[in-house]
């Protein structure tokens, strides 16, 4: 009996390869990370040092994917720890079936602070998103270019939330400046850093770009395939007076897969600096 040819082999080689890829980064995409980290902001009020806001985002409910997963334990466990805010920065909706599992999840957690993402108007070149009119919460507070106060400690803590809209058509948001003893920035686009004044708002929350989703690592980095060229991928970045978390998102877009991306919740411990 003959064997097979060198090129069958090869084949299903390659086959065999793709199929292991494949199943990994489906499994990737639900092994969500549940991150406690402190962060330092120059400035802040002794009062305020050791406040916890838990960051979630991009969701993308709608589409199958292990995100799905990877938000519902995301959400368990900050509604577990009762962190003093709770900050979800955009793209939560794929599609418009999703907005009741959304509204639901949503109501687990301690208030949010909600702003939307560009998904959520279907302002993108993935082919599985449908515009979603999520114009209400039944519980928290969606901020669309609108700021609110709260007060912490005996201190005066503002949220600012971006309209992804008027982000992409660089229409001006109309904030009024602040004297509140915290100012904090939503932005679905981690670009804020480069384009809100300096030291306007001392700590931005941004998301958008998943960690990657898709990475190569190499010897001394590692490569993003979804946006080779971007800046501010995930984690901490700083611009004069203003700090910036870009959170590594929950769920997926175009494929549902992550490689060397992992989805994350995370909650940060500010500390006075």
């Amino acid at each position: 009996m003959l064997g097979r040819s060198p090129f069958a082999a090869a084949a299903a080689g390659v086959v065999g390869v793709a199929a292991a890829g494949a199943a990994y980064g489906w499994f990737e995409a639900g092994w969500v990370r549940l991150r406690a980290r402190d962060l330092t902001l120059p400035g802040l009020p002794p009062e305020l040092d050791g406040i916890r806001i838990a960051h979630v985002s991009d969701f993308h409910l709608g589409v199958p994917s292990r995100g799905v997963r990877a938000v519902e334990r995301a959400v368990a466990w900050v509604a577990e720890r009762q962190p003093d805010l709770v900050c979800v920065t955009g793209d939560l909706l794929s599609r418009p079936q999703a907005e009741s599992q959304l509204l639901e999840l949503l109501g687990r957690l301690p208030h949010p602070y909600v702003v939307l993402g560009n998904h959520d108007h279907a302002i993108s070149r993935d082919p599985f998103s449908r515009p979603v009119e999520l114009g209400r919460l039944e519980h928290g507070t969606m901020l669309v270019d609108t700021a609110v106060e709260v007060e912490l400690r005996g201190r005066r803590v503002e949220l600012a939330g971006v309209d992804p809209r008027s982000w992409l058509d660089r229409r001006p948001s109309g904030f009024a400046d602040s004297d509140a003893d915290l100012r904090i920035l939503l932005c679905h686009f981690p670009t804020a850093l480069d384009r809100v004044p300096d030291g306007r708002w001392q700590l931005i929350l941004a998301g958008h770009l998943h960690a990657g989703q898709i990475v190569l690592p190499y010897g001394f980095g590692k490569l993003l395939l979804a946006h080779p060229g971007a800046p501010y991928s995930e984690g901490v970045y700083r611009r004069g007076a203003t700090t910036m978390h870009v959170s590594p998102g929950l769920g997926t877009t175009f494929v549902p897969f992550r490689f060397f991306a992992r989805p994350e919740a995370t909650e940060l411990t500010l500390r006075s600096g």
